[in-house]
């Protein structure tokens, strides 16, 4: 049974979170079908969260959801999920250039606090995201706030268990960052957050390109 008292948010979120990383890690591949009732005892939890969960999946073109045919794993290629973070790049580029011209002096000062937690936080994810959610909401736009939002759903929660060596890379982009909004520069600023997602996703585009030529590869006895 998965452990979910580790993820935030609802059931049915829980849900569609669990299973959405498992089609963007690849553990979930094209064309797999699913048991809701398989889900459901592995999950631990009712129908109902998990029809749910997989719908919103349907919504966002990971999986196909047909009368007859039942639940399908519709993926993504490597080349998606490079797409998919160049999007997110985007979006955290403009939030991070809004936030230099906008941001208040206790927002830089939380957000050097946010910074400094995830070095020493054990939950070196929760502390990233509170960082990132930091920065996003000091660009003071409710608008590109929910594009964000959105586009976050990108990043594998198991993303820094995949690549360790990226937690030290974005502390360092982390301080890049805040030098830069600090000093009022917004162009760097943008700059320095659009690279981190991008390369970011570069990272992740080169992981699934790696597995799916391990698995076509006979293995010689």
């Amino acid at each position: 049974m998965s452990d979910f008292k580790s993820i935030g948010g609802t059931v049915r979120s829980r849900a569609a979170r669990e299973l959405r990383d498992r089609v963007l890690t690849g553990q979930l591949r094209p064309g797999d079908r699913l048991d809701l009732d398989e889900i459901t005892e592995e999950f631990g939890i009712s129908r109902t969260p998990v029809r749910e969960a997989l719908l919103e999946l349907s919504y966002e073109g990971l999986v196909a959801v047909t009368p007859r045919s039942g639940i399908t794993v519709v993926g993504i290629s490597p080349e998606d999920a490079v797409d998919n973070f160049a999007v997110l790049a985007a979006l955290a580029g403009k939030a991070a250039e809004w936030a230099t011209a906008r941001i208040t002096g206790p927002q830089l000062d939380e957000l050097h606090r946010l910074a400094d937690a995830v070095s020493v936080d054990p939950d070196v994810i929760d502390a990233n995201r509170r960082f990132h959610r930091a920065v996003n909401l000091a660009a003071g736009s409710p608008r590109l706030w929910t594009y964000l939002r959105q586009a976050v759903r990108v990043v594998p929660t198991s993303y820094f268990t995949l690549f360790p060596e990226q937690e030290r890379r974005s502390l360092a982009d982390h301080a890049a960052l805040l030098d830069a909004i600090g000093r009022g520069d917004a162009v760097s600023a943008r700059t320095i957050a659009e690279a981190h997602v991008l390369d970011a996703g570069a990272a992740l585009g080169d992981w699934m390109r790696g597995h799916t030529l391990a698995d076509r590869v006979p293995v010689t006895p």
